[in-house]
């Protein structure tokens, strides 16, 4: 990680301080803010030849992302469903090789990298079987479908001497990388508590994505879907709409809280929480699905040498009829930063001596005069420049670079799976109705 750690180091505001000259601007409100820059361009010395596993939603706008940097053809895509493969031909040319058998993706000589996108119950399976095939693996999020298969995920990587990265893009946002800086500078003191929030209000946003007219057993390879899991008839629901299912999806807490864990580590250093507890319900999207439609965590992160011991609490609503927002927000003993992966709020507070509310009591049983006014706390906004082209471009970005010069990424999969594991736990607790220990440093239940 040597190129990108000194590169953090240098990227952040252009004017790190109010007194920054020109840099540094005033909004309406005269509220002070700073323009995050990022003032790279990525290595495109040789090109590298990638092929896509999973070729639905998320998994094509990894492909689009990672295409939209130089030196980089898509060669070959992989899908169950036969309507993919098509929309592939035509999205990427006829001439790119399409197959519903992904180990005739890896036996290709022309494929230098895959993209991971299918449903998360082929996650560690096809990492593997990539890297053994001497594939560099870009996998989504969360890396593992369940706690028991990282260790030999991560073991195959590490033999493997191949670039793996797991999707959860927000570490490679300029966002992510000035918060840890300002933390690291003690910006908001000790960090004591933080919180996440996801919140959506739609049927897309709540995973009933559509389900193509065709769908059917003539269309889609449910044989090889289900091989792996439980043996079922054809159903499209399960193989549309997977993230609903425990069978293939691994809920709110595997789709939504994995990118707040891995946001909250980057910035902090952190390997993780040694407890885990959750609550939630399902309130509203009564659909079949297996899992929670809200869903609340408690984590508690212990006293290490990366940090002090801290709280974390994270909230997921599918039925949100407020906000419809997602935030990280850190809070420390001289104040908080909330961290978006193109914005940063930070709020600090003089320290008092005393609370407000008794001296303000004592002095007017003084009679000292007029009350005093209870002052906001200052406020600073760093926001992205225009032209950013974006968390996801840039996660792509530091993946082809490694690829290409043997450097490391942040977002491993010793760093995915310490991200995973507590979201993956979080629905064990739901399910199972109880606290739950884990060892963040050799990533094992206690």
């Amino acid at each position: 990680m040597g190129k990108r750690r000194d590169f953090i180091k240098k990227i952040g505001i252009a004017g790190a301080a109010v007194a920054a000259g020109s840099n540094t601007l005033m909004s309406s409100n005269s509220t002070p803010f700073a323009i995050l820059k990022r003032d790279r361009l990525f290595n495109t010395d040789e090109t590298v030849n990638i092929a896509l596993i999973g070729a639905g939603g998320m998994g094509s706008e990894d492909a689009k992302t990672c295409l939209k940097h130089d030196g980089v053809k898509l060669v070959a895509a992989c899908d169950l469903y036969e309507g993919r493969l098509e929309k592939a031909k035509e999205e990427w040319g006829e001439d790119i090789f399409v197959t519903k058998d992904y180990t005739e993706v890896l036996s290709r000589s022309d494929v230098d990298a895959v993209i991971i996108g299918t449903s998360d119950h082929w996650h560690k399976q096809i990492s593997i079987d990539a890297l053994s095939a001497g594939k560099h693996v870009y996998c989504e999020k969360p890396m593992v479908h369940s706690i028991e298969e990282g260790q030999e995920l991560i073991n195959t990587w590490k033999k493997s001497g191949k670039v793996m990265t797991v999707g959860a893009q927000g570490t490679s946002s300029v966002g992510n990388e000035k918060a840890k800086e300002l933390l690291a500078e003690g910006a908001i003191g000790k960090l004591n508590f933080a919180e996440g929030f996801w919140a959506r209000n739609s049927p897309g946003g709540a995973w009933q994505y559509p389900i193509p007219d065709d769908a059917s057993e003539d269309t889609v390879d449910w044989k090889r879907y289900i091989s792996n899991t439980t043996q079922r008839p054809f159903d499209k629901l399960r193989f549309f709409r997977w993230r609903n299912y425990r069978d293939y999806g691994t809920g709110m807490s595997g789709d939504l809280f994995v990118h707040l864990f891995s946001s909250l580590h980057f910035i902090t250093g952190s390997k993780g929480p040694n407890q885990i507890c959750a609550h939630g319900g399902l309130r509203f999207w009564k659909d079949g699905r297996e899992v929670p439609d809200v869903m609340i965590g408690m984590f508690q992160y212990p006293d290490v040498e990366e940090h002090a011991g801290f709280n974390l609490s994270l909230r997921c609503n599918f039925v949100d009829g407020t906000s419809g927002t997602t935030y990280l927000r850190l809070v420390g003993s001289k104040g908080s930063m909330d961290v978006q992966w193109d914005k940063i709020v930070l709020k600090t507070n003089e320290e008092q001596s005393a609370d407000a509310f008794l001296e303000g009591k004592l002095e007017d049983q003084m009679d000292q005069g007029p009350r005093k006014k209870i002052l906001p706390p200052n406020e600073i906004i760093y926001e992205v420049e225009e032209g950013y082209k974006g968390a996801h471009y840039d996660h792509h970005g530091y993946w082809l670079e490694a690829i290409r010069t043997g450097d490391s990424v942040a977002q491993d999969p010793v760093f995915g799976f310490r991200a995973a594991a507590p979201a993956l736990l979080c629905n064990d607790s739901y399910f199972e109705k109880k606290f739950i220990n884990w060892d963040p440093v050799n990533m094992k239940l206690i």
